[in-house]
């Protein structure tokens, strides 16, 4: 499914070995706008505006995650609604970059549309389950709903349209109902699971907080999002790296895991409660966890392609993403190139090793595992990193 031709004017993207900004911004705009193309092409599904979550699709595909018993046992047509909001995330970093009018229509006649096949009405209050309403009822995840009303508050930035402000507004309501005063505060990660508040509710529900407040100018929402962010360092910070552990169980188990983009996300809140309030303390701790997440997500600094930085490890593609948006929002404060130029190179390195002839990229950031199915996540994540390059690249 080709969306525009005209836009992909570098469509075969050898690589541009001028590295001044504008020629940097059109090459990463243009390799979102690739593997947009390949992302339809490859997960579309016709008459719909859902996707599928895995090609190659096998009509038989079951998947599994999260699924109850009843849901197990049929054919997941269409992705689960994480993978799924992923293209909100895409798609609105292309517009952001591009001020092109056409991924505003992209996202009002097909994204949207296709995202409120989710929305279901019938709990209260209403909110996105992690898989379409038409199916048997499945679980509503906080984290996923977070993501989605960032989205929508990043959109309302963008558009000045109080429909999408209004969406977040709604979603968060929802989100205030996974709070209650266990482990002294804090998002539960499930609405039918409340066994753990997790960072990866926390963090970005702080950083959610924060943007609504930056759009509405509503001090509740500052509060709020100071409160999450307080809760997170206080209940899920490694005090050796900086870092942020997965999760904290109601019975005090903290569950060490760290992902990238828990420590993303506590880097973005730490960096807009710096651009709020002025204080040195969060711009601080958000210094620490950037500086501990470049050590750990990253390989040391070595020679690729005659160019010394360092490469993401291999990973989550869409972890990756999100932590991106910490190191992006903190840069806008620091103005320090190094932590971007090594993203910039990754993505780069992605572009030329890890990119397949069908234009789509394994899941896990390795050029080894060329040839393994490819998951709707990780397309949507490469646009989202390539569309926020440009921005980033763009606003130098």
């Amino acid at each position: 499914m080709k969306f525009r031709t005209c836009i992909l004017l570098f469509s075969s993207l050898t690589v541009i070995s001028c590295s001044s900004p504008a020629k940097k911004t059109v090459q990463a705009e243009n390799r979102g706008a690739t593997t947009l193309d390949s992302l339809y092409k490859y997960f579309g599904v016709a008459n719909t505006p859902l996707l599928r979550e895995i090609y190659p699709f096998d009509e038989e595909h079951k998947v599994t995650y999260l699924a109850d018993q009843e849901q197990i046992q049929l054919p997941h047509q269409y992705s689960y609604l994480w993978p799924y909001s992923g293209t909100f995330s895409a798609v609105n970093a292309l517009y952001e970059s591009t001020k092109d009018s056409f991924y505003l229509g992209l996202l009002e006649k097909k994204v949207l549309p296709g995202l409120n096949e989710y929305f279901d009405q019938k709990r209260n209050p209403g909110a996105y389950a992690s898989y379409i309403v038409s199916a048997p009822e499945s679980d509503r995840f906080y984290d996923d709903n977070i993501w989605i009303g960032i989205d929508y508050t990043d959109l309302f930035e963008m558009t000045h349209n109080p429909e999408y402000l209004h969406k977040a507004k709604q979603i968060w309501d929802f989100i205030e109902s996974g709070t209650d005063d266990q482990l002294g505060g804090g998002i539960y990660w499930c609405e039918q699971k409340k066994a753990s508040k997790n960072t990866c509710s926390n963090a970005p529900g702080s950083v959610f907080a924060l943007k609504l407040f930056l759009a509405t100018n509503d001090s509740s929402f500052f509060y709020k999002g100071k409160e999450l962010y307080d809760w997170t360092v206080k209940n899920l910070r490694d005090t050796t790296d900086f870092l942020y552990f997965d999760n904290i169980r109601l019975d005090g188990k903290v569950d060490p895991t760290k992902y990238a983009y828990n420590s993303g996300q506590m880097i973005q809140a730490g960096a807009l409660l710096h651009k709020i309030t002025k204080e040195e303390r969060y711009l601080e701790e958000a210094r620490q966890t950037a500086n501990g997440a470049s050590e750990y997500f990253f390989y040391p600094k070595n020679e690729y392609d005659g160019i010394n930085f360092r490469l993401l490890k291999e990973g989550d593609i869409w972890f990756t993403a999100v932590m991106m948006r910490g190191f992006i929002e903190l840069n806008a404060i620091d103005h320090n190139p190094e932590y971007l130029s090594d993203f910039s190179h990754s993505l780069d390195y992605a572009w030329k090793y890890i990119r397949e002839e069908n234009g789509l990229y394994n899941g896990r950031f390795n050029p080894e595992k060329k040839g393994e199915k490819k998951n709707l996540l990780a397309q949507a994540a490469m646009i989202e990193m390539f569309g926020r390059l440009a921005s980033v690249q763009t606003n130098k």
